[in-house]
């Protein structure tokens, strides 16, 4: 049985949310930059971040459309129901900090890659930003180019370069 692909709901699919979140976040972490960036981003995953992040969600759901987070839920014999993938787009609102829809992130959970949950989750997202009113008519995200096999699911979807993004640490003067 595959995954059912529906909108985000609190009650049923924080915790599972969450989790993922936390496993994208250290995947982060542990393949994009080494031992410093890797505790880094471990550092940030604290009871306080998941309660601003959970919120944040809720906000993008409640406030803008359900769709901004799109969950692949299996159902399970012993915990009735677990999250094994989630999409998030930003809200339409959010459209004019890079002229387009914004990919924020796309997870699913190790034994649920290749299985089609990722592309389910993909035409969703692409089904979302269709439907936003956006001044550059296209989808952006941040990809790591180190990230091969991220870049290859990108490059299936129709995702080619589209600039650059450069960072730097706000503490340097």
């Amino acid at each position: 049985m595959s995954p059912e692909i529906r909108p985000y709901d609190r009650e049923r699919d924080a915790d599972g949310l969450y989790e993922l979140k936390r496993a994208f976040e250290r995947g982060l972490g542990a393949t994009t930059g080494g031992d410093e960036k890797a505790a880094a981003y471990e550092g940030k995953l604290t009871d306080a971040y998941r309660d601003r992040w959970l919120d944040w969600v809720d906000r993008c759901v409640d406030d803008d459309d359900p769709r901004c987070v799109t969950v692949a839920v299996e159902e399970t014999e012993d915990s009735g129901s677990e999250v094994v993938g989630y999409v998030f787009v930003l809200p339409q609102r959010m459209s004019m900090i890079w002229d387009a829809a914004v990919l924020n992130e796309i997870f699913v959970a190790s034994e649920y890659r290749e299985t089609g949950v990722a592309d389910d989750l993909m035409d969703a997202a692409l089904a979302l930003a269709a439907d936003q009113d956006l001044p550059l008519d296209r989808m952006v995200l941040d990809v790591d180019p180190a990230n091969e096999r991220a870049k290859g699911f990108y490059d299936r979807h129709g995702f080619e370069p589209w600039g650059e993004m450069v960072a730097r640490p706000l503490d340097e003067s």
